[in-house]
């Protein structure tokens, strides 16, 4: 049954994957992104392809700017029943040169501007007795990682409120799971090998269990299915998508 699913970063990588993947089995999907160009080239992608999409600009770390893209996608395709998060950054800077600043604005993407995109959905999938929720989360937040103190205790935070909400809306029909990725070939990834904050990926693929990087699609096939019918047994889950370096 094809349902209307929005995905927050959805103009590249995780999320432009997850977007396509959505679309291509029916959903009608609003394509969310601080790229207003990239959300709109992904969704007209999606609109050549047969599919249904709408793109809205979005800061997550701004809650009238989530409800004005949600409000954008409820006025094409109605309640959203589907939310992905996927929006998020990812700096390195060594632990005692965090600034204040810089800590506050990775929490307000990654971790409070996840919490503006549920709370703003959930209300639409309680009346709808369903709802699917996923959460890109990662495997920093799981094992730690070096000069990414903020970015991995904001990913942290997001696998707690995977399963805070999982235990709260467990009998009201919605899911919530999180998926953490590990060493993804994504353009944010390439940039940060570019600037010298990641090995050669090369190097990163060799280290995997699996002998590779893995890819934005990988990734968006675990998030298609925790986002399927199929998957209604499953919530409070960190569904690992890592090749295997977090066993």
């Amino acid at each position: 049954m094809a349902r209307v699913a929005v995905v927050t970063g959805g103009a590249s990588g995780i999320g432009e994957a997850t977007a396509l993947r959505l679309a291509a089995r029916g959903d009608a999907v609003g394509v969310l992104d601080l790229d207003a160009e990239g959300a709109e080239r992904v969704a007209a992608q999606i609109r050549a392809a047969g599919g249904r999409a709408v793109a809205a600009r979005v800061d997550v770390a701004d809650r009238a700017s989530v409800d004005a893209a949600l409000d954008v996608v409820r006025a094409e395709f109605g309640p959203v029943l589907i939310m992905v998060t996927s929006a998020g950054i990812a700096p390195f800077e060594s632990f005692l040169d965090i600034t204040l600043e810089s800590w506050e604005r990775v929490m307000r993407v990654n971790l409070t501007g996840t919490f503006h995109c549920l709370q703003a959905v959930i209300p639409g999938m309680l009346d709808a007795g369903w709802g699917r929720i996923v959460m890109i989360s990662s495997s920093s937040a799981q094992q730690g990682a070096p000069r990414m103190g903020h970015y991995s205790a904001s990913k942290g935070g997001v696998i707690a409120l995977t399963r805070s909400l999982a235990k709260e809306y467990g009998r009201k029909g919605i899911t919530v799971n999180n998926v953490p990725p590990s060493s993804i070939d994504t353009p944010m990834s390439r940039h940060s090998h570019e600037v010298g904050d990641l090995p050669d990926l090369e190097l990163l693929a060799q280290r995997s269990p699996v002998g590779r990087m893995g890819t934005a699609d990988d990734i968006a096939a675990a998030v298609e299915f925790l986002a399927s019918e199929d998957a209604g047994y499953i919530t409070g889950q960190t569904f690992g998508v890592n090749g295997g370096a977090v066993a």
